[in-house]
């Protein structure tokens, strides 16, 4: 194990923040229409110019490093929107780039990464969490990119922490899926310096949630996971160098059902008119939910690269 990931000073996230600003659109906040009370609010990552907050960490990662350490190109592991980042990235920096997914990669993103020229390898399951914990693969050439543990992601996350606080200041309460722990982390950094009482929280699914089951063991253990339609969250387990982190940052866990999220995603493009994948509608569906204390609530729709097929059947009424 390596050593454990900590917390990010406010002027690295300034920093950051000056660095993103060419490359990211400040995503607007609004209020959910689905809900009755006007108290839940929604920070519309999926804006960003991928459809996803991804371009946060990765965009800072890729450039805090020295332009001549990426010309042999960029690699990660992800189910998805990192990889996307990363493809995209590439693209404008005119570098290779390549992802390694597993068979459970969802269409929607692979078809991003080919329209972005990245190249694709598919690996096991096992052989991919081995490259993510390890931070490499044999084979691969180039600067990976780790989006969870790397200073500089934890710094870009955090940059949503300072536009919320920025665009909703009486917020008690900010929700974010929780896929690997950093957007809740690098969100926590920037809220502990600048506004303490606000609280971040955690928002897994029923059938994966690895930092719940940490929460309530007092460690990292071995999950079931069952996420369903929903990528990008909902893994066996956490990283451990993420544990300490997110123990200390995080102020609690909420799980919610895949009916919920369903219904999250169906009332989002209905009401709002908001495309949101499943991850980007978890913190959405336990806002809704009604089992918190909150009142002013701000959800993080982290992405909106939901597949044509899945968003069909969910606003038919159903579950993919």
């Amino acid at each position: 194990m390596t050593q454990p990931v900590t917390a990010v000073a406010l002027a690295a996230v300034h920093a950051a923040r000056a660095r993103l600003a060419p490359i990211i659109e400040h995503t607007p906040i609004v209020r959910c229409q689905a809900d009755p009370t006007g108290r839940v609010f929604l920070k519309l990552e999926n804006l960003q110019p991928i459809g996803s907050f991804k371009i946060r960490p990765v965009g800072n990662a890729v450039l805090a490093r020295p332009a001549a350490s990426l010309k042999a190109g960029l690699y990660t592991c992800s189910s998805g929107n990192s990889a996307v980042a990363v493809a995209w990235l590439a693209q404008r920096l005119g570098i290779p780039a390549a992802a390694v997914v597993t068979d459970a990669a969802p269409e929607a993103k692979l078809a991003r990464l080919r329209a972005l020229r990245a190249r694709i390898r598919e690996v096991s399951a096992d052989e991919w969490w081995q490259a993510v914990t390890a931070c490499a693969l044999p084979g691969e050439t180039g600067t990976y990119v780790d989006a969870v543990r790397d200073a500089a992601a934890l710094a870009g996350d955090a940059t949503l922490g300072i536009e919320i606080l920025e665009q909703l200041p009486a917020v008690d309460a900010i929700f974010t899926p929780f896929g690997g722990g950093a957007l809740a982390c690098g969100i926590a950094c920037a809220v502990r310096a600048l506004n303490p009482q606000v609280k971040v929280i955690a928002c897994e699914l029923e059938g994966a949630q690895p930092f719940a089951a940490a929460l309530r063991a007092g460690r990292v253990v071995q999950t079931e996971s069952h996420p369903g339609f929903v990528s990008g969250v909902g893994f066996h387990t956490l990283l451990p160098e993420m544990w300490p982190l997110c123990r200390e940052l995080i102020d609690g866990a909420l799980t919610v059902s895949l009916a919920e999220v369903a219904g999250a995603i169906r009332v989002l493009a209905e009401g709002n008119k908001v495309i949101a994948e499943g991850a980007g509608a978890v913190p959405v569906a336990a806002a809704l939910s009604g089992r918190h204390p909150y009142r002013r609530v701000c959800a993080v729709v982290s992405g909106g690269n939901l597949g044509n097929e899945a968003l069909t059947t969910i606003l038919a009424g159903g579950i993919p």
